[in-house]
């Protein structure tokens, strides 16, 4: 207690020689201090500073009086006065060194001050522009295509009141509502979806948008046939009976909209000249739309910007155990089972207590199929995508045509089996864990010049190929009835998965080498050989028959 008491009266002090003097707490327990901002464009400007005791969080800034000579609208500062000088996260702060810290923020933000007031940065505009739109009224979109024009709007019930859901699937967002809770109204909305080539940002000198006319000259600015495009919706459904409109733009850097209210009496006058009529749409108010999308392209795509994902494909898992558990739920969240894809999990065996302590399922799913119990699970982390168990020997499995099969079992007579059954029809990725946890590996099988899983078993008799240098141990644990296994903690299986969800991606993306990967998980042996792409074996049964 008395370090932090010391910490902070050092800052204060600190500030105090630059002109800072302390004011009081907040209500949170931070300390405000008032003072100024210096720069060369004009005269000092007065501003509050709020410090964190702790010096974990950045302090805030904000000016007191924002100078007249600005435009309406300027990058990287609020309407309340509230400077947005680094952001959150791009830096870490020295809670060790506070009154050097708290001196850097104020130095940054004089910088930042200084270059807004020189009307720079403008171009920052656009990746704040979400801060500046607004909106109370909430709109989930889940839109996988991309159709343009009138579209099928939801309405639900929350806790806060109604809000629209936007689909061009109906069964799907169903299930995804269900999943929240959430309840449909008896309500219908007029709903368009708009695309434009242009990234938004907000006028300089008229903003907020408040009537058609505001968005209607907004967009001119900015991509002139979108601006016809949401005229012509807006007219569109002025003509129909419908009390308001709500518009979607769909736009490089992110989806906003905006709802629009008619004014039927006055629009409906069909005594009223066209361009009166015009005149009245003008005048309508907007209401502006926060949006947040649900749609499962962008939730696969937003951690891997610039990469595809596994959308559209059709993969198959055999086996829902320690691995594959693990890597059906990697793989859903990188896109499978999306857009018209489909991930097929097989297995015939149950869930057992002895199973639990490296399972991606748990207790309420013993003694459940384990196809049957991770397609539950997955279903119910995200309910769009389509997910189906077969609680089947994959000897009986009728898979058709695949993309990509993956062998998680760990069973090597079965590996050989399904290369046998599977590599001329499909790509193969096998996973599996070596020894007592000493090592993970991965093998993708793409072309018939590669190495199947049964060739790494025709070369590793000759030597070739081997996962660490030396033999590796073979442990057994179990007794009774429970029957012998081979020991390894939860954490070899989640990096077993891993390694196979890497170049399950790798292959999304048309990256196919190296084909034989190895993770040496215990530093006791030395890895014997690196990852590359081995040749296929000339003896090989599976790849020969």
């Amino acid at each position: 207690m008395t370090d932090s008491i010391s910490k902070i009266e050092s800052v204060i002090y600190a500030l105090k020689q630059v002109g800072f003097t302390y004011a009081s707490k907040t209500d949170i327990g931070w300390f405000k201090l008032y003072g100024h901002l210096l720069h060369s464009t004009t005269d000092a400007c007065a501003c509050e500073i709020e410090l964190d005791p702790n010096f974990i969080e950045l302090p805030k800034i904000r000016l007191l009086e924002i100078p007249a000579k600005l435009p309406s609208v300027v990058p990287h500062l609020g309407n309340d006065g509230h400077l947005c000088y680094i952001a959150k996260g791009s830096v870490v702060l020295d809670i060790f060194d506070p009154a050097g810290q708290t001196l850097a923020c104020i130095k940054r933000a004089e910088e930042v001050l200084e270059q807004i007031l020189k009307g720079n940065m403008i171009q920052d505009l656009e990746e704040e522009f979400y801060a500046y739109w607004g909106g109370e009224e909430l709109c989930l979109v889940d839109m996988q295509e991309k159709n343009l024009g009138k579209q099928k709007t939801l309405v639900v019930k929350t806790r806060n009141g109604l809000m629209s859901v936007v689909t061009d699937d109906e069964v799907r967002t169903g299930k995804k509502l269900k999943a929240l809770g959430y309840n449909l109204a008896e309500y219908t909305i007029l709903t368009y979806r708009i695309r434009t080539s242009a990234k938004p940002r907000p006028h300089t000198t008229s903003w907020p948008p408040k009537t058609v006319r505001d968005i209607i000259a907004w967009q001119g600015l900015l991509d002139y046939r979108c601006r016809k495009k949401i005229e012509q919706r807006i007219q569109e459904g002025a003509a129909t009976k419908a009390n308001g409109a709500l518009i979607l733009i769909e736009s490089p850097l992110l989806t906003y909209g905006f709802t629009v209210f008619y004014n039927r009496a006055k629009y409906q006058d069909g005594k009223s000249k066209l361009s009166r009529r015009r005149d009245v749409v003008y005048n309508l108010k907007i209401s502006p739309v926060s949006v947040i999308r649900i749609d499962d392209r962008y939730m696969a795509e937003r951690n891997i910007p610039g990469s595809k994902t596994l959308a559209g494909n059709k993969i198959a898992i055999v086996g829902c155990g320690t691995i594959g558990g693990y890597l059906a739920e990697m793989l859903v969240k990188s896109g499978a089972g999306t857009s018209r894809g489909q991930l097929i999990l097989i297995d015939s065996d149950i869930l057992l207590p002895q199973n639990i302590g490296r399972h991606r399922l748990g207790f309420p799913n013993l003694f459940a199929n384990k196809a049957t119990g991770m397609s539950d699970e997955l279903k119910r982390l995200n309910p769009g995508a389509d997910i189906r168990a077969l609680p089947v020997d994959v000897m009986q499995a009728q898979l058709g045509k695949l993309d990509l099969m993956i062998d998680a079992t760990g069973e090597e007579s079965l590996g050989h089996w399904l290369c046998e059954q599977y590599l001329k029809s499909t790509t193969m990725l096998s996973v599996w864990i070596d020894g007592p946890g000493v090592a993970v590996r991965a093998l993708l099988h793409k072309n018939s010049e590669g190495a199947c899983f049964r060739c790494l078993y025709e070369a590793n008799k000759n030597g070739l190929f081997q996962t660490v240098i030396g033999s590796m141990p073979n442990l057994m644990a179990g007794h009774g009835c429970e029957g012998l296994y081979v020991p390894f903690p939860a954490t070899v299986s989640v990096q077993a998965a891993s390694l196979g969800a890497e170049m399950v991606m790798n292959w999304a993306n048309n990256s196919h080498t190296p084909s034989l990967q190895t993770r040496l998980i215990d530093n006791n042996f030395q890895l014997a050989t690196v990852n590359c792409d081995p040749p296929k074996q000339k003896n090989c049964p599976a790849c020969n028959s």
